[in-house]
């Protein structure tokens, strides 16, 4: 959980960013997302409390902050140390990674397929985590109806150059 209150600014956070994740620093929209998060959540709380006062005034629109920014964001921080601390413990494995990353079936259902952690260690790029039929797996469900009105292209979906190679002859 430290990693919301530990940052780095300036030529180190250019230098972490560029390391880890190059690709997002050529998209206009993830650098904008990163350098305006607090901004637009303040932003966001404005609007649910103007849209509740107008439904039924500062009770209401207290109402909406709490339930749409405190509630939310504390259900989904609470979602992903879930992923990162319970998929290290308990479940199954479908790969041998070097660590003790594991599947846990009802995390990856709060958590919309995240749970698939112990594939998505062995195959971090890899957009689908859910790599047996019954691995239900939401998010990537998500992604490819992104992909299917062009909103997100090269998604890697396949484990492998040979995976690939096959699927795409088949």
């Amino acid at each position: 959980m430290l990693w919301l209150g530990w940052t780095t600014h300036g030529e180190a956070a250019t230098k972490h960013k560029q390391r880890w994740v190059p690709d997002l620093l050529k998209d206009p929209g993830m650098v904008w997302l990163d350098r305006l998060f607090i901004f637009t959540h303040i932003g966001l709380g404005a609007v649910l409390a103007g849209i509740g006062y107008a439904l039924g005034g500062w009770t209401m629109a207290a109402s909406f902050v709490v339930w749409g920014m405190f509630v939310r964001l504390v259900a989904i921080l609470h979602t992903t140390w879930l992923v990162n601390s319970a998929t290290h413990m308990w479940g199954y494995r479908n790969y041998p990674t070097t660590d003790q990353s594991r599947n846990l079936w009802w995390v990856a259902l709060l958590s919309y397929g995240e749970g698939w952690h112990n594939n998505h260690h062995a195959y971090p790029r890899m957009a689908k985590h859910g790599h047996r039929w019954w691995e239900v797996d939401l998010t990537y469900r998500a992604i490819q109806l992104l992909q299917l009105v062009g909103l997100a292209w090269d998604v890697v979906d396949y484990r492998d150059h040979e995976e690939k190679v096959a699927r795409d002859a088949g």
